[in-house]
């Protein structure tokens, strides 16, 4: 039997700004883990996810129309990941065969509800991990996080793919997405080991050492979001006016420069620098959602952030916000139990995380 873990991630500074191909993010792998394994079968094969039994199915109207969103869904994750991953096999000469998947998450609490670490991104990587041993096709991390990224773009058709850099490389990652366009349009054309091969425009993954004094701190807000639907709200909100795609933009290059002055504290082990940027990432987003109408911190996460600033931490949301997670950077020496005595009052949940790193880097 062959068995792997992939981490889960929360996003530290660029969000909504990262969809936009080489518009930088800051990314940590966290050690909650989504668990994959696999085995050799006969005659038939098997997936199982202990994510997808239960799990309700988010539905909308477009048009006066119900329309399903499975992109919540891991099973379909999963089944996009087989598929591309076997083309590759094939494409090697690999003769392929049954098997037995099974899937078992970490990155929900005990009833089942996510917590925002990027349990999508973290499944597909773990099925492409477990592919590449079980077929013996010798992908380097890289390659592996091109054809996750195929296969979650191929369901949830938007979104950055910096929870598959996450998942694939682990530790703290400054990361720019890659030119969907050019890549789908390869696609259409190309086999996909020349495209795992080739350059992927813009798309940067850059490691990140902590620096020795700074401190990672997670509260939960019990309100799950959805990514997706989020992303998709600030895309129609700037396609529909012309002043808010002028404010968009201002955002993106307000938010690059953030980032990198960031990556910059990062780099110098300047932790001042670093909680001055976070907060200023907190602005800009803020900003956005004005600009938008788009909830990304709501109540409960300002409540988590102002709580943090006023116990000397930098807070903002992570990721899309819209509920999930908020994080803190706060200098090492800075007593923490006052804070999580205030978030525990405050229906915070304190999230016992910290940065996952693979032993002798990716694998």
């Amino acid at each position: 039997m062959i068995e792997v873990s992939t981490p889960g991630k929360l996003y530290i500074a660029g969000e909504y700004a990262v969809v936009e191909p080489g518009h930088l993010a800051i990314i940590a792998a966290v050690d909650q883990f989504i668990n994959v394994t696999i085995e050799s079968a006969t005659e038939n094969g098997s997936i199982q996810s202990q994510q997808y039994s239960d799990l309700p199915i988010r539905w909308t109207r477009r048009n006066g129309e119900l329309v399903l969103d499975h992109r919540e869904n891991p099973f379909h994750y999963i089944l996009a990941a087989i598929r591309l991953t076997e083309r590759y096999a094939k494409e090697q000469g690999t003769l392929l065969s049954f098997y037995h998947l099974k899937v078992t998450s970490e990155l929900d609490n005990s009833s089942g509800r996510k917590y925002g670490l990027g349990s999508s991104g973290a499944v597909t990587v773990g099925t492409v991990k477990a592919l590449n041993l079980f077929y013996d096709l010798q992908m380097d991390p890289l390659m592996q996080f091109k054809i996750a990224a195929l296969a979650h773009l191929a369901v949830q058709g938007n979104g950055s793919c910096g929870d598959i850099a996450a998942s694939c490389f682990g530790g703290w990652l400054a990361f720019s997405t890659f030119d969907h366009t050019w890549v789908k349009k390869r696609q259409e054309t190309w086999q996909i080991s020349d495209l795992l091969k080739s350059d992927w425009p813009k798309l940067s993954i850059q490691p990140l050492q902590s620096p020795k004094n700074m401190r990672l701190l997670i509260g939960w807000t019990g309100s799950p979001a959805s990514t997706s639907d989020l992303v998709d709200q600030v895309n129609q909100s700037k396609e529909d006016k012309d002043d808010i795609q002028k404010n968009y933009e201002q955002f993106l290059a307000e938010s690059h420069l953030c980032v990198e002055d960031l990556m910059d504290g990062f780099i110098k082990d300047d932790v001042t620098k670093i909680k001055k940027m976070i907060r200023k990432n907190r602005t800009l987003l803020q900003n956005l959602a004005k600009a938008t109408n788009v909830v990304i911190e709501t109540p409960a996460l300002k409540q988590l952030c102002d709580l943090a600033e006023n116990c000397g931490g930098a807070a903002k949301s992570s990721g899309a916000g819209g509920g999930d997670c908020g994080i803190v950077i706060a200098d090492q020496k800075t007593g923490i139990l006052p804070l999580m005595s205030k978030w525990e009052k405050a229906d915070i949940i304190p999230l016992p995380l910290h940065v996952y790193h693979y032993r002798g880097g990716a694998k």
